[in-house]
């Protein structure tokens, strides 16, 4: 399907771009004006949209696909990323991305410039990849859906704290539930397999890595990080260590020598399933999204992204 190929396709040439005001903590206004800035610099004819709330990146970009614009950009964090990606999938629109949130995952992964100008470069004459795509209950996600410590994290750390710290919210958050960490018996079908593990965390991927600002770092979740997003099937990483200070210490041991290691369970699978007992939180894409337990789906090469690289 061609990325003009909206039923009406009235704004084919044209870029919308959505922009969540409330990412990265920067001024509206400003934001909006360096953003046009940057677009008509290359020539691009763009309609700008800003989102008032959970869910409103979907609306529009629905909207958006319909109309047949030649591509969507996301401005914002992966959540609002993830929100923009649930109505592109399987339109065959590209969605362009400007990381503009407190991790930026997805983008890292891709390589897209985490600079404003660069990335939007990127928007305008980036090369259409088919990326694989997660869905939990018909919400997609790009980056993954985790239970356990992690999710705990995202939980605490609250918009109102991501705006007002960055990155920082995520040290807090970590503080925070460090001493009541939870530890889980978890019940994982993937596949139809079964297993039965004791564990902190539970992270099911559609991506190789995890990066962090502060401090600086890649942490590789797949054995083929580079191409874990494209290849139809989730990495699902069972991080065992039953304690805050193991698995702090795995965390260390993975962002320093690789994947793999004592302590860390590494399974591939098309579908999966995570239950707990008693339950815990589980995320999607950053943002907390309720308690085990979850079915996830993969949907190969269901979204088309512009990126830099001539990747597979």
């Amino acid at each position: 399907m061609s990325a003009t190929a909206g039923p009406a396709g009235r704004e084919a040439g044209r870029t919308c771009v959505i922009v969540n005001p409330a990412a990265g903590n920067v001024r509206a206004q400003a934001l909006f004006r360096r953003i046009e800035s940057a677009f008509a610099a290359l020539g691009e004819p763009i309609d700008l949209v800003a989102t008032t709330g959970p869910g409103h990146a979907t609306a529009l970009a629905r909207t958006a696909a319909a109309a047949g614009y030649r591509a969507v950009c996301s401005v914002g964090g992966d959540g609002t990323l993830a929100e923009t990606a649930t109505a592109l999938v399987g339109t065959g629109i590209p969605l362009a991305v400007v990381p503009r949130g407190t991790a930026n995952q997805v983008a890292a992964n891709l390589g897209i410039p985490m600079g404003l100008q660069a990335a939007i470069r990127v928007a305008v004459t980036g090369r259409s990849v088919d990326m694989d795509a997660g869905s939990i209950d018909g919400r997609v996600f790009a980056l993954a859906a985790g239970a356990g410590f992690d999710a705990a994290v995202m939980q605490h750390a609250t918009r109102a704290l991501k705006e007002r710290w960055g990155f920082g919210a995520y040290v807090y958050a970590a503080l925070k539930v460090w001493a009541d960490a939870p530890r889980t018996l978890y019940r994982i079908v993937a596949d139809g397999e079964e297993l039965h593990v004791a564990a902190m965390s539970v992270l099911v991927a559609n991506v190789g890595a995890l990066y962090s600002t502060f401090p600086p770092g890649r942490m590789e979740i797949s054995p083929e990080p580079e191409t874990a997003w494209c290849d139809g099937l989730f990495d699902v990483v069972v991080l065992q260590p039953t304690n805050v200070p193991r698995f702090a210490g795995l965390l260390a041991r993975l962002a320093i020598r690789g994947f793999g290691g004592d302590g860390l369970l590494h399974l591939r699978a098309r579908q999966v399933r995570v239950e707990g007992d008693p339950v815990v939180p589980f995320q999607v894409d950053g943002d907390f999204a309720g308690h085990t337990p979850f079915d996830a789906t993969v949907l190969p090469g269901a979204l088309r992204v512009l990126t830099p690289y001539p990747f597979p």
